[in-house]
């Protein structure tokens, strides 16, 4: 079992930055993949960026150029999020997986408000 355990959040106006950070327990080697999603209210959860432990990063569209993720893939991982709009708005998860075993993991979420 993976522990995921997720920080930062908060409430934040449009066009401000929050970064969020999430630290890996247990079996972690069991993850290679980690990353971030969000579920807006109301909404499914959707993923936002991921980062392999080769280094190789992924995001959804409309977060690119402004968001950021860094982190090993396997241990930690951040989002460093700037020029946030209301629609970015949402519980974030973060999640731990493995391109090859069938490992999943979800830490408990945090909010994140954007006022407009």
């Amino acid at each position: 079992q993976v522990q995921l355990v997720e920080s930062g959040g908060g409430l934040v106006q449009a066009g401000g930055s929050l970064r969020l950070s999430c630290a890996a327990s247990g079996s972690i080697d069991r993850v290679n993949i980690m990353g971030w999603y969000r579920e807006p209210l109301g909404k499914h959860r959707q993923l936002v960026a991921t980062i392999t432990t080769s280094g190789e990063r992924q995001y959804v569209d409309s977060v690119k150029g402004r968001f950021t993720i860094s982190g090993d893939g396997t241990r930690t991982v951040a989002l460093q999020m700037n020029s946030l709009l209301p629609e970015d708005a949402g519980v974030y998860y973060c999640n731990g997986k493995h391109s090859i075993y069938p490992d999943n993991y979800w830490g408990q979420g945090t909010q994140v408000t954007v006022s407009s």
